[in-house]
This record gives structure tokens, sequence and C-alpha cells, in this order.
């Protein structure tokens, strides 16, 4: 079959390198968007009278059929016509004739491209804000349950102080608020229109683009031709703002993973989301949060990937940058399961609350607070921090806890100690002295459990 381009040469494409170039086996997701590009173009084709009104006519009915065909799957599509874009003018010309053939004057499959993942990734960046906010959703309905249960907060995965579980869920709801403002921000600075500007110059046509990017919902219009159609930074911000997200996710998935072992103890992830061993019957793994921990990978694979491609190019158009698609496409795909599969089984959790507090009181969790009631008391912080690390090294030595340890024996390390510490150094007086703004004291955390239902749309 003949090629849109092949007026220039006097052989056709070998096959292994037709093979090779074609994209339409990942690019024909694209073909709403492209249709869409079209219907626009042929109106603005029509306003600057370079197609007669019945011409416009047959090819917006031309292209209203072939949308109907791709909706319900008999569109011929035909891998020698390489992309979504020339099997759609093809087909628009077998149904029309021959006033298919001026659809694509003043246009280049450049500028129709960069429109096409434009159009794309604004609807991708309003499902992926969404699918953030779902999951920001789930994270605090878990948080409210959490909002009197004490467990133990870590450094260097070490029981570091006590904290309060809704506490530790809202950190992953205002990191997933930075996402959102990310993803926000990637769509405000994909909504510039690039089509127009042709194959890197400009149409020699006399397009009103401003009316052009008004009719396709553009924010604004690309002021340089030659940018329009040679960047994709627009793909590479998404694919950034995809990996970091993808990172929160990932940390979220570990903890579950932690917190779901028999050496934890403090969450059952139901049956649903679960699996079980081949071999092993006691088996109950935590596959689909270790799946999301494990898709970071890809999502920070895709991102190498186009800066990679792109990083060397020369301006402007070049084929390389037909390799943005697929890293694009696959992490879309792959953010979008995230999305789609957390929020269930953030809800069916099964915490267990006993053995968190206990876990929280355990392993010397409070020494920082005999440290600062020493601090009250007038001593200075270093020489209360060496105080409190000789009574944690006796009552290791003694293999008794802060609490188990009497008043007199703590007095004989410091003669300030008096018969009230033991009320300064429980769970409870810990989570309390931490009232300021961002700590784990319960009047803060229902604080910044009321900002976070604002910040998801709840409140």
């Amino acid at each position: 079959m003949t090629k849109a381009w092949s007026g220039r040469f006097a052989a056709g494409a070998h096959p292994t390198a037709e093979r090779f170039t074609a994209s339409l086996a990942f690019d024909r997701r694209l073909w709403p968007y492209d249709i869409q590009g079209s219907l626009a173009w042929a109106r603005a084709l029509a306003q600057a009278a370079l197609l007669t009104p019945s011409e416009h006519e047959a090819i917006a009915e031309g292209l209203a059929r072939i949308e109907a065909e791709l909706t319900g799957g008999t569109f011929p599509f035909r891998p020698e016509l390489e992309d979504i874009h020339i099997n759609i003018e093809r087909r628009l010309q077998e149904l029309i004739g021959p006033a298919g053939g001026k659809l694509h004057t003043g246009r280049s499959r450049n500028d129709q491209i960069a429109l096409d993942e434009r159009l794309y990734l604004k609807d991708v960046c309003d499902g992926v804000g969404h699918g953030l906010r779902e999951v920001q959703r789930a994270l605090i309905g878990r948080a409210v349950e959490g909002l009197d249960i004490a467990m133990p907060g870590y450094t260097h995965l070490q029981r570091a102080q006590p904290i309060l579980l809704g506490h530790h869920l809202l950190a992953y709801v205002f990191m997933l608020e930075r996402d959102r403002e990310r993803v926000a921000g990637c769509r405000t600075r994909t909504d510039v229109l690039p089509l127009g500007a042709a194959a890197l110059a400009g149409t020699a046509f006399p397009i009103d683009r401003a009316a052009l990017a008004a009719d396709l919902g553009f924010a604004a219009v690309a002021p340089n031709s030659l940018d329009a159609v040679s960047d994709r930074d627009y793909v590479l911000e998404f694919l950034a703002a995809g990996a970091i997200a993808g990172m929160h996710l990932s940390r979220l998935a570990a903890d579950l993973t932690l917190w779901a072992t028999a050496e934890f103890g403090f969450v059952e992830i139901a049956d649903g989301f679960a699996t079980g061993s081949s071999i092993m019957p006691q088996k109950k793994n935590p596959d689909v949060a270790e799946l999301i921990r494990g898709k970071s990978g890809r999502l920070y694979g895709n991102l190498m990937a186009v800066l990679t491609t792109m990083k060397g190019l020369p301006l402007t158009y070049n084929s390389d940058m037909q390799e943005d698609k697929e890293p694009l496409f696959d992490s879309v795909d792959t953010l979008e399961a995230i999305l789609t599969v957390l929020p269930p089984m953030l809800a069916t959790l099964r915490f267990r609350p006993e053995r968190m507090r206990r876990a929280a009181g355990e392993n010397f969790a409070t020494a920082t607070d005999l440290a600062d009631y020493l601090v009250r008391k007038g001593m200075p912080f270093r020489e209360a921090h060496e105080v409190v690390g000789r009574i944690v090294r006796h009552g290791i030595a003694q293999g008794r806890d802060l609490l188990e340890l009497s008043v007199g024996e703590l007095r004989d390390f410091s003669p300030l100690i008096e018969d009230d510490v033991h009320d300064a150094i429980s769970v409870e007086a810990s989570l309390r002295a931490r009232s300021v703004t961002g700590g784990t004291a319960p009047d803060a955390v229902r604080a910044a459990l009321a900002h976070a239902r604002t910040l998801a749309g709840e409140g």
C-alpha cells in the first residue's frame, strides 16, 4: 500500500524496516484524540476558506463514521500504514474520496502527534489526580480509626518514639497531596496547543490558532513552532510526577508488608488482597502490596528511558521521539492499576491495636520523654541525654523497661527525678506532650485530619 510520503521514493520500505518503524501497535490508543484534533482542524480549514462547506461536511461525517468503527471494533487497522494517524487519514479517503486528502492541508504529523499526546495527557492527569484523591480518602478513613491507637514510630527500622496510627497514615495523605499538585501542574503546562506548528516552521495557511486552541479547550497557544514539535517535557514531567507518586505508594506498601509479618503483627491484609504458597499451606503473602512496591521500578525506568531518549536530540523532530509513547502508556497503566487496587485494600485492612500499643511502650520508647522531663527540671539537654543513656543501659542489664524501674532506682542517676516521673514517661504522656502543629498529640492529629479532609474534598 502506498505510503503517505512515497512520492519521493523509487522503492518501497523493506519489510523489516516497515515493522521496525511502525507504531500502530501502541499509538492506536490515541485515536479518540486524533479524531478530536482532526475535526477541529477541519473546522479551522473551513474557517480559512481552505475547505468548501460540502468538503467540510463530508470530512466531519467521515470522521464520525470512523469513530463509530473504532468504538465498535470494526475499524480496519493496517499495520503497513505505520501509525494511527495515517490509518485514520487513509480510511477517511476510502470513505469520502478526494475530499479526505484535503484534511492534512497545512498540518504535519509532527504537530498532530504532539496535539494527540497533549489531549491524551490532560485526560490522564485528571484521572490520576482523581485516583490519588481516592487513595487519600481511603487513608483518611482509616486514620479516623487510628486517632486513639498508639504504635511505635521508627527510625532506621528501630523503635523510636510512640506515635498515633492516625498520625502515621496521615503522613501519606500529605505526601499524596503534593503528588496531586505535581500532576495538576503538569496538566497546566500540557494545556498548550501545538497544532499549527506544522512540521517545524509553522503552517503556511491562514489558520487562527487562538480560535483553534479555544475550539480544542487549550488554555494557550505554543508561541514557538520549533518548541511545539520538538519537546516532550510535558511527558517527562508526568513521568517524573508518576515516579515520585510511585515512590510514595511504594513506601506505604513497604510499611504494610512489614506490619503484616509475624514479627510486627500490626495488621492483617484481607484475604482478597493476599495470596498463598504453592508449597507451604500456612502462608498468607501480601502480594498486592509487594507488587505496588515493585511497580515503582517500572515508573522510574520509564522516566529514565524518555530522559535518555531526549537528551541529545538536535531541533526539531526526530524519530527517536516515537520512543516516548510506550513508556508513557506503561506508566499511565501502572499508576491507574495501583490507584484502583489500593483504596479497597486499605479499606479492608484489619489493624491490631493491642499489639501496636504494647510495642509502643517497649524498648525504652519514652527515653526521650525522660530526657525532656530532666530538661524541665533544669538540666541541660546534652547532660540529660547522657543521664538517660546510662539509665537505659542499666535497664537493659536488668532486663526491665523504664516504667519497670522504681523511682528510687531512677533517682540514683539524678536527684532531679521525683515521684511524678512515671506519669511523665508513659506512652500517653509522650503522645500528649507533642502537641505542636504537625505533632502526634491527639489534638494535633485531629487538627491535621480536618486539614487532610479539606484537601481531599471531604470538608
